[in-house]
C-alpha cells in the first residue's frame, strides 16, 4: 500500500517506509490486534445491553506515560493478523450481537482498515463502526475513512500543550486535536439515535481528567461547548487509572470525588447538557482488558 511506503498517517509524520521498518508507533505494514471482544464500558448509547464489538488495535501513535494499556500501545503485545481475517472478526462481532464495531487505537492501520471495510461495510456488515481515537490525527488520514466511519469516539487530551510534550511525548497535540475533530464531525454531524436510544452516526468527545488538572479539563469543556454547543456529547471521565509508577506525583494517584465534582458543576453552570458522567469507582483496574492473544 503506497500509504504504508512514505507513512505521514499520523502528525508524527515520519516519512519512513513502513515495509522496512517501523515508525514512531511501533508499527510496521501488517495488521496487528491484541485482542477483541464485547465490551460493555462504553458510553451507553455504545456500549447498550449487548456491548459494542471492540477490536484492540497493537501500538499507538502517542507514548502516554500513565497508559492503562501500555502492554499493547507501547510494548506492541499482540498478533499479526491478515486482512481477510480482520474482516471476518468483524464479522463474528456482529453475529455475537454487538451494537457496533469499535476500532480501538486504529490511526496506524487505517489503510488495510479502509480495504476491509470498503469490501463489508453495508453489504455483511450492518451495524456502525465507531472509530476510537486519541484525535493525534492527521486530516487526510481521516480523510480515508470518510463514508466508512458511522461514530466518532475521540479523546481530547490537553488543551495546554505543554501537557502534551510532557505526559503524551507530543508536540501540538491540542492544534492537531482539534482540526481532527472538526474533520470528524464534517464526516457525521450531528448525532442521531436510533429507536433504541443508540447511537447510530454521531461525534463523542472524550475528556479524561488528570489528577491535578482539572483546570485544563474545564478549558477542554468550554471549548467543545462553545464550538459545537448540543450537536455532540461530552464524555467527562474520571476513571483515571495509575497502574504505572510515574515520575509526576500527581499521577500517582486517582482523581478525587472533589476534583471531579468541580468539572461536572463547571459543565452544568455552562449549560452543558449532552454529557455523560461516571458515578461511583470507576477508575479500578478491572475497566482494563485482560489481553490474551489466544482469541484473536
Amino acid at each position: 500500500m503506497e500509504l504504508l511506503k512514505y507513512c505521514m498517517l499520523c502528525p508524527r509524520k515520519c516519512g519512513i517506509n513502513r515495509y522496512e521498518k517501523k515508525g514512531v508507533c511501533g508499527a510496521n505494514y501488517k495488521l496487528k490486534v491484541a485482542y477483541y471482544s464485547l465490551h460493555k464500558w462504553e458510553e451507553p448509547p455504545i456500549s447498550g445491553s449487548n456491548g459494542s464489538g471492540t477490536i484492540f488495535f497493537s501500538n499507538c501513535n502517542l507514548k502516554c506515560i500513565y497508559c492503562q494499556n501500555k502492554r499493547i500501545s507501547i510494548d506492541g503485545y499482540g498478533k499479526y493478523i491478515t486482512q481477510k481475517r480482520l474482516g471476518e472478526i468483524m464479522l463474528e462481532l456482529q453475529e455475537k450481537k454487538a451494537h457496533n464495531i469499535n476500532l480501538v487505537t486504529p490511526t496506524h492501520y487505517v489503510p488495510q482498515i479502509a480495504k476491509v471495510l470498503h469490501k463489508i461495510k453495508n453489504k455483511e456488515l450492518k451495524i456502525p463502526v465507531v472509530y476510537n481515537t486519541s484525535s493525534y490525527e492527521s486530516i487526510g488520514t481521516l480523510m480515508v475513512m470518510k463514508n466508512l466511519v458511522d461514530i466518532y469516539l475521540a479523546d481530547l487530551r490537553y488543551y495546554d500543550d505543554e501537557l502534551g510534550k510532557k505526559y503524551s511525548l507530543c508536540d501540538n497535540y491540542f492544534e492537531n486535536a482539534t482540526m481532527a475533530i472538526d474533520e470528524m464531525y464534517r464526516q457525521v454531524g450531528k448525532f442521531q439515535l436510533d429507536k433504541n436510544g443508540m447511537l447510530k452516526k454521531g461525534l463523542v468527545v472524550r475528556v479524561l481528567i488528570l489528577p491535578g488538572h482539572i483546570d485544563d479539563a474545564k478549558k477542554i469543556i468550554k471549548y467543545l461547548y462553545v464550538t459545537y454547543k448540543d450537536d455532540i456529547f461530552i464524555s467527562i471521565m474520571n476513571q483515571y487509572t495509575p497502574v504505572n509508577k510515574c515520575k509526576y506525583e500527581n499521577l500517582n494517584r486517582k482523581v478525587t470525588e472533589k476534583e471531579y465534582d468541580e468539572v461536572i458543576n463547571y459543565a452544568l453552570d455552562l449549560g452543558v447538557v449532552n454529557a455523560f458522567q461516571q458515578v461511583g469507582d470507576t477508575a479500578m483496574e478491572s475497566f482494563i482488558p485482560k489481553f490474551d492473544k489466544k482469541v484473536v
